[in-house]
């Protein structure tokens, strides 16, 4: 089966990540960091090789700001609205667009269309061409704190990366951007500039849980589907966390426990402490306040005591 197939890829990584020390867990391209388990520089390199089509979706989630959650969406939604049935598990190792090796390229060629990427890259080294086809381009965004406590967390989980000591040691590095795919704000400073591009749709981890049906409806509208209200419906209660958690071992095997863990809002109070709270306030001022990525954010809303 393409489900036990994928499975047993992820275990082939956790296996072989086992096997190295902490310093070889990760490697620097272009001065971002990125897992040797699962990325590559030579894929990173043939990135521009990508041959972009029309109708291709690309989701775009800095990590821990809700990537599966959306995959999940994206996914049922292409389902239902296709002639060609998308079978999820066959295809995710393609999918994420900077993960395995560089020959996954030929295969994504061959792959029906409509297909979806999915991508932590930074807006500056995603491949040029999907800018240039303005293709659909579903951007999620996570509060800063939950994003960094839920990384904390996956960090430590996942044999694929150096685990930290302490939580105030993990945070630092967040903050100064030496995590794998950098700079949370730097994320979010340069999609902030393109908010306005009508191939493009942001939306926030936050509001995908206070109204997760509507959201669902929004990302449907955004990409051309049109589906009934019954469909909608099911593609949100299948995307809820409870349901995916429920199905984690079957679709993702040892990885489950890494990949799902609360899916709260607020976490973030379990761990900051007052003075690390101040200094995300002072980033998230200098970065992002006034901005229309800020105001979408809700900072005050989801990140204050």
């Amino acid at each position: 089966m393409a489900t036990e197939s994928f499975i047993t890829e992820l275990d082939k990584v956790f296996e072989e990540a086992k096997g190295k020390k902490p310093e070889e867990l990760l490697f620097t391209y272009k001065g971002v960091l990125y897992p040797t388990t699962v990325c590559d520089a030579e894929t990173l390199q043939a990135l521009n090789t990508l041959e972009v089509r029309k109708d291709d979706v690309f989701l775009v989630v800095y990590p821990k700001c809700g990537t599966n959650w959306a995959r999940q969406i994206l996914n049922d939604l292409v389902s239902a609205a296709s002639k060609n049935k998308l079978e999820v598990s066959p295809v995710e190792r393609e999918q994420m667009l900077e993960f395995r090796v560089p020959e996954k390229f030929q295969k994504i060629k061959n792959l029906p269309s409509p297909r979806i990427f999915i991508t932590h890259l930074h807006y500056d080294n995603i491949p040029k061409a999907v800018f240039e086809a303005k293709v659909k381009v579903l951007v999620v965004f996570r509060n800063p704190k939950d994003a960094a406590v839920s990384y904390y967390h996956f960090y430590n989980k996942n044999p694929s990366l150096p685990s930290f000591t302490s939580w105030d040691e993990f945070f630092q590095k967040f903050m100064s951007g030496e995590v794998c795919w950098s700079s949370y704000f730097d994320h979010a400073l340069a999609w902030n500039e393109h908010m306005d591009e009508e191939n493009i749709m942001i939306i926030t981890y936050e509001e995908m849980k206070e109204n997760l049906r509507g959201e669902v409806k929004q990302i449907a509208d955004f990409l051309g589907f049109s589906l009934s209200e019954e469909m909608i419906q099911t593609i949100a209660e299948n995307a809820t966390f409870q349901s995916m958690s429920n199905k984690s071992q079957e679709t993702h095997g040892k990885f489950a426990p890494v990949l799902f863990r609360k899916g709260d809002v607020g976490d973030w109070k379990n761990l900051f402490t007052e003075a690390q709270s101040q200094e995300v306030d002072a980033k998230f001022e200098e970065c992002l306040a006034g901005t229309k990525l800020g105001t979408k954010l809700k900072y005050d809303k989801y990140c204050k005591y």
